[in-house]
Parts: structure tokens; C-alpha cells; sequence
């Protein structure tokens, strides 16, 4: 089974990590890990909304995931892009050529860790803070290598999927859109 860590900091955008761990855990075969990187226990979000999580992101290793997503949330991602936890899994998810994906704004923070390939996509206005001319608007998700980018909240869905689908397969992803009815994605 694959595993997912879905790491969570105060500020995080409630929708997109929410709209990420229901649309992978659908799949129903790939384990999703909630971690917490600044509290312990539960996390809010930019909106006031509240996640329990599994575990404190301390207790994680990259060789017990597959992949790391980082949903954006601009108080989040800043958090995300200073932990030094965070940062180091990044990179050695990023040596082992393990997947990495980020959300919205949280791009920035794979830009920090050094990871980010050529061509991605952010939340609108996010691309001035990573001074990376890949930067691409027109589409809804990107995958560059190792590396998954989406835009924000609206794309969470097709970005939850991507995930399926890198993991999991084609065939696993279609029936999962099927099922949200994500004709969109």
C-alpha cells in the first residue's frame, strides 16, 4: 500500500487539504499520515477550521512514505518553508526520487528546500516570491520529474487525483473521478 504524508502548519487552506486526503484515501489503497509540524495533535487553518492529526511531522521518516503534500494556505507555507523538519525530508524525499507535491503557495516552500524542477504551478502572485521562470498558469496541475504543482483551492480535486494516479494508476484514478464526478479534472 502506498503511504502519503499530508503535512499540516497553522494557516494551512483548509479546503485543499481536505479536498487532497478524501480524494487520495477514495482510492482505497493508499494510506494517508496527517502531520502536524508546529502543534501537536490538531491544526488550524486559515479559516478557522480545525484538523486532528495522526502524528507530529518528528515522526516521520522519508523511507516510511511515498510521498510528502504540502497544502498551501499563505501562514502555513511560511511555517512550512522555515521548519527545519520539513525542509530536510523534502530534500531527501528529493534524493531518493520519492514524489513531492504542493498546493497554492506551498510551492515556495519546495523552492526553499531546493527541490522544485523548471516547470510548476502556484496560486496567482506566489511565482514573484520563487523568481522561477517555469512558472505556468494555464494549466491546473503540473508534474515535473519527481514533483506535482497545482494552483489552489478549485484545483484540489484534480490535484488529489494526479496523486491517485502517480501512485496508484490510470485505472484507479478514473474511478475515483468517476465517483466525485470530477468532469472538470
Amino acid at each position: 500500500m502506498a503511504v502519503v504524508l499530508v503535512a499540516l502548519a497553522t494557516g494551512f487552506e483548509e479546503i485543499e487539504a481536505v479536498s487532497i486526503i478524501d480524494t487520495v484515501r477514495r482510492s482505497g489503497i493508499i494510506e494517508v499520515i496527517i502531520a502536524s509540524v508546529d502543534t501537536d495533535g490538531e491544526v488550524c487553518g486559515a479559516h478557522g477550521i480545525t484538523i486532528k492529526t495522526d502524528k507530529s511531522i518528528n515522526d516521520v521518516t522519508a523511507d516510511m512514505i511515498d510521498m510528502i503534500v504540502l497544502p498551501g494556505g499563505w501562514g502555513g507555507t511560511k511555517i512550512l518553508a522555515e521548519h527545519e523538519k520539513v525542509q530536510s525530508l523534502l530534500k531527501e524525499m528529493d534524493i531518493k526520487g520519492k514524489h513531492i507535491g504542493a498546493i497554492c503557495a506551498a510551492p515556495f516552500a519546495l523552492d526553499k528546500a531546493g527541490v522544485l524542477k523548471e516547470k510548476y504551478t502556484c496560486y496567482p502572485s506566489v511565482e514573484e516570491q520563487i523568481g522561477n521562470n517555469g512558472y505556468d498558469a494555464t494549466k491546473k496541475v503540473i508534474s515535473d520529474k519527481n514533483i506535482l504543482t497545482s494552483r489552489g483551492p478549485a484545483t484540489a480535486i484534480c490535484f488529489g487525483l494526479e496523486i491517485v494516479k502517480i501512485l496508484v494508476g490510470e485505472e484507479i484514478k478514473q474511478n475515483v473521478k468517476e465517483g466525485l464526478l470530477a468532469d472538470f479534472c
